[in-house]
């Protein structure tokens, strides 16, 4: 499948996220080395929160990921952010598209922007990788636990991203920052299991701290496989990316097993065994035995962090459709899940 994201393949670009061509292809000229026009545009039919878009030229193709139109709450949308942990990654030998170029002129395309190699490959919408044999399908379960441990791994600092985010009190700040958005975005309406959840969680921060670059979103389909090996080429989607806990990241990845199929596509209730996906204990005891872990404790509060944390997206994008300023028309189904994904993350929390 020759698809960059995991936006559900491409289309024309939709009304009031249009853009000069003209202007863009005179900045690419400039910016991205071996560049030849013409251009031709079309956008991913996905996307919750920045438009993204497939550049078509005569030689190769391109993806362009773009700010929103209209009013944005604050450091929301960062592009900015997603170009820099790409470039770094990039230079460290983590698997990510390479970038080319990053364009914080509003005054070119309406929006601040970056541009990145489409990279072909294969991508699995279904966690449960129906596509594989139950023979083939372990060593793809495989590959993503050692890429996340490979990403936890990483000397954040080695690579110019000490200052990438705060370091340390990382699930103080998340509750927090999360809660506040929830508050705030008063045209999204309020739920009780979120009210609970923020209070919960506040009140059950368990001990010790690590820090590592954190992806935020890792799951099988923000990956580009190999068209034919259990090889990741590329892991997409960084806009969640921050400096922050490593086992918040892991157990969001961790989630699939705990959350059904139309919520970020877990696999809760499949037969795991007849399927060959390594049942939940056994996932988490290689990527401790990758990352020198003894375990993890506390998993529950880490899974229900992160539904919290998820829901609360979710509820961002309910206030964008509020608005008028949701990225895609797809957007809507997935802001009917967010009560029964909070009612999952209260659930969670009470064991």
């Amino acid at each position: 499948m020759d698809r960059q994201s995991n936006f559900g393949g491409t289309g024309a670009v939709r009304a009031g996220q249009g853009f000069d061509v003209a202007a863009l292809e005179a900045w690419m000229r400039a910016q991205v080395p071996g560049f030849t026009g013409p251009v031709e545009v079309e956008q991913f039919k996905g996307g919750q929160s920045n438009p993204t878009y497939k550049l078509v030229t005569p030689a190769r193709s391109y993806v362009l990921r773009r700010k929103p139109p209209g009013k944005l709450l604050p450091g929301a949308h960062a592009v900015e952010r997603e170009y820099r942990v790409l470039s770094a990654l990039g230079r460290a030998g983590f698997p990510v598209a390479p970038v080319h170029g990053l364009c914080e002129d509003a005054g070119v395309i309406g929006t601040p922007f970056y541009v990145m190699d489409m990279v072909d490959g294969r991508i699995f919408w279904d966690s449960t990788l129906p596509a594989l044999t139950a023979q083939e399908r372990p060593a793809y379960f495989d590959a993503m636990n050692a890429a996340i441990a490979q990403l936890h791994g990483v000397d954040y600092q080695a690579i110019g991203l000490g200052d990438y985010g705060k370091p340390g009190n990382y699930f103080a700040r998340q509750i927090s920052r999360w809660s506040r958005q929830y508050r705030e975005d008063v045209d999204a309406g309020r739920l009780d299991d979120m009210d609970w959840l923020s209070g919960w969680l506040e009140a059950h921060i368990p001990e010790g701290d690590e820090t590592s670059i954190v992806h935020g979103d890792f799951r099988a389909d923000n990956m580009i496989w190999h068209p034919t090996e259990p090889r990741i080429l590329a892991v997409l989607d960084w806009e969640l990316s921050t400096l922050g806990h490593p086992l918040a990241d892991f157990t969001y990845h961790l989630m699939m097993y705990h959350l059904p199929p139309h919520i970020i596509g877990g696999f809760k209730g499949a037969d795991l065994a007849a399927l060959s996906i390594p049942p939940q204990e056994d996932y988490v005891a290689a990527y401790c035995r990758r990352t020198g872990r003894d375990g993890i404790a506390n998993l529950s509060f880490y899974l229900a962090f992160n539904m919290f944390r998820f829901a609360a997206i979710i509820h961002g994008i309910k206030g964008r459709i509020a608005r008028g300023t949701a990225a895609s028309p797809e957007a809507q189904s997935l802001v009917d899940t967010l009560p029964e994904l909070a009612a999952i993350g209260r659930r969670t929390a009470q064991g």
